[in-house]
């Protein structure tokens, strides 16, 4: 493996300083931030301006903010990402680690579709398969999705609509599923309680892309002989890493 170069290292570091703060710096603030000579931290500048990396601020002298080539270069890496390939390369991590079926689904009207999956290699296991269609609201991936719609659009996709029944703990209130929803919400977190299969809980977590947008979830699936309270909560936090690497691929900031 080569050596890195210490000053593309350097002009990285700098670039990397505008994610933080109000987006905008001065060479001071970078020499400090840095420990940098002066000398190289405006050379540096001079360089990744003349590339159109960064940008001087209007009326706003010794300033700097990201040039139109970082968003060009972000634009084209947003373009070539794959939420299906991506996700179920962040669920085969978080399978190898808790060694439980792992999905990754979307939102599609008031149902959801599987979109990645990676098997246990249990013996006793969750069947189900990379495509399948289910109600939102018997599921923890689609109570985690139908929770970070907001409240309007929630409204419009649940008007009139009858809430299925898929087991005996299937969610069939309005209410009771504004209430599980808001519960959600607060906890960042959902759980399904044999509310889809009679045998197996799940436990799923938000999937968000560079916007901060909620466009997929992350869950993982258990069997009933081997779910419990320390289990969900294991599980979750899980989930939740599993759903903020995915987030981190897509370009989200916050993910971590």
């Amino acid at each position: 493996m080569g050596r890195l170069v210490p000053a593309v290292t350097r002009a990285f570091d700098i670039l990397e300083l505008f994610l933080h703060g109000d987006g905008t710096l001065s060479a001071p603030e970078i020499t400090r931030k840095l420990r940098l000579p002066r000398t190289t931290t405006h050379e540096l500048l001079t360089t990744l301006t003349a590339r159109a990396y960064l940008a001087t601020v209007p009326d706003q002298p010794g300033r700097y903010r990201l040039g139109v080539r970082t968003y060009q270069l972000g634009s084209r890496y947003a373009e070539q990402l794959d939420l299906a390939a991506e996700g179920q390369a962040v669920a085969r991590e978080v399978a190898e680690t808790c060694d439980e079926t792992v999905h990754v689904a979307i939102l599609e009207d008031t149902d959801v579709i599987y979109i990645a999956k990676v098997d246990s290699t249990h013996a006793v296991r969750m069947v189900s398969a990379a495509g399948r269609r289910l109600p939102a609201h018997c599921t923890s991936v689609g109570k985690m999705l139908l929770a970070a719609l907001p409240e309007a659009e929630l409204d419009a996709r649940l008007a009139d609509r009858e809430l299925v029944s898929m087991t005996p703990n299937s969610i069939t209130d309005p209410e009771a599923l504004r209430t599980a929803l808001a519960e959600i919400r607060t906890r960042g977190t959902a759980t399904e309680h044999r509310e889809s299969n009679p045998d197996v809980s799940c436990v799923a977590a938000p999937v968000r892309d560079t916007s901060g947008r909620v466009v997929a979830a992350l869950s993982i699936s258990v069997p009933v002989i081997r779910w419990s309270e320390e289990r969900e909560a294991e599980l979750a936090e899980l989930a939740a890493k599993g759903a903020a690497d995915l987030s981190l691929r897509l370009g989200h900031r916050g993910a971590r």
